[in-house]
């Protein structure tokens, strides 16, 4: 069972100020043509398909093209889509009975009543069938009504209460996993600015409830890696959505399955996009020498000791595309070490000074435990 892992598409975002519809467009086409020549049994979009819950006509109209031009080729090829913390459920879910009938499945919400289930789609191969359990992005409110008697507390145990009332024959059946969420092994994984995570961590998932399954199809981290093992992996997304990302290199992660018992093959196609994001560092002078990509995304550092007369006005006569211009030389460094710091701290530390600025004294362990209750109740409810 061959596949492609996609996720984060992102579609109808903005880098900066500066429209990425072409940029997405480009890519797009580009991974309907590696469908076209390598011809998966499955595409696997595990979430954030939109950059908002609400997205644009624009962005609506430019994945329904994907979808298009990926249902035309022939034979079929069935596409599994969830829903990400950027996605709107009910938006994502629209026609999906219809689109169903086309092998498109489209899973926005996670099970919220005592029948429904994680939703399942088994594909079948010469080794028998894998089993595709689509689980869109979740909190711990989502499921409370699933589990009134004694509601989840943490976002492992939501998704570990969830699994297990699946009963997956862990045995004998391959089975695929596609989530969208922060997962996390032995260490924290790599991050970037253009994600979304919650402050003090509330949101990890341990991986250990995930580790029977034969692939886990990640999304939601933009850089793509494994976490802990081969088989549990993020593909990244395809495009740069943040300066953050000028140093990754974008791939389509494809994964084959074989037999029950062999290890996953993961392979990684290059993906060309229309223009790159790019960090450039050096004097004024040099840099406008720069003859290379003057349409790329680019985020400047100048080092010049003498601070350059109008240096955006002057990078601009080079580069069309410029995301920022900072100035690093001897003056802005001692400024900056001279400048009193600021510390940001989380609301849970803003509360500890509050606490015991009123009371004289530090929170208890159990006062501790209920303002995280609490504050994670505010979060969900946001």
């Amino acid at each position: 069972m061959r596949f492609f892992h996609l996720s984060d598409l992102h579609i109808g975002k903005q880098l900066h100020h500066y429209s990425l519809k072409e940029d997405q467009e480009h890519i797009l086409g580009e991974i309907i043509e590696y469908a076209g020549k390598l011809h998966p049994d499955a595409v696997v979009i595990a979430g954030d398909i939109y950059d908002k819950p609400v997205p644009s006509a624009e962005a609506v109209t430019l994945f329904d093209d994907f979808l298009t031009r990926l249902a035309k080729i022939r034979p079929q090829i069935p596409v599994m889509i969830i829903s990400g913390n950027h996605d709107s459920a009910d938006r994502l879910r629209y026609a999906a009975g219809i689109l169903k009938k086309e092998k498109i499945y489209l899973a926005g919400s996670v099970p919220q009543k005592e029948e429904e289930h994680i939703e399942k789609v088994a594909l079948k191969d010469e080794w028998g069938e894998v089993n595709f359990f689509l689980l869109p992005f979740l909190k711990p409110a989502y499921v409370r009504r699933l589990f009134e008697e004694n509601p989840p507390e943490t976002y492992s145990d939501a998704l570990n209460r969830l699994i297990k009332r699946e009963n997956i024959n862990f045995k004998d059946e391959r089975n695929v996993l596609v989530s969208h969420q922060f997962y996390m092994g032995s260490y924290l994984p790599e991050t970037c600015d253009s994600e979304t995570i919650s402050i003090g961590g509330l949101d990890q998932i341990d991986i250990t409830g995930v580790e029977p399954f034969d692939y886990v199809a990640l999304g939601h981290l933009h850089g793509k890696q494994k976490v802990k093992d081969e088989h549990i992996r993020y593909c990244g997304t395809p495009l740069k959505y943040s300066v953050s990302e000028a140093s990754h290199t974008k791939a389509l992660t494809v994964v084959t399955l074989g037999e029950k018992g062999e290890s996953v093959k993961i392979e990684e196609y290059p993906l060309h996009p229309l223009r790159d994001v790019r960090k450039i560092t050096g004097k004024l002078k040099e840099i406008l020498k720069e003859e290379r990509s003057p349409e790329d995304y680019v985020s400047i550092t100048l080092t010049d000791e003498t601070d350059p007369y109008h240096p955006k006005e002057q990078l601009e006569t080079v580069f069309s595309k410029i995301l920022e211009v900072r100035i690093d030389n001897t003056r802005t460094r001692t400024k900056w070490m001279e400048a009193e710091e600021l510390v940001l701290k989380t609301p849970e530390e803003n509360f500890a000074d509050f606490f015991e600025k009123m009371q004289g004294r530090t929170m208890d362990p159990e006062e501790e435990t209920l303002i995280l209750q609490i504050l994670e109740e505010a979060r969900e409810d946001e």
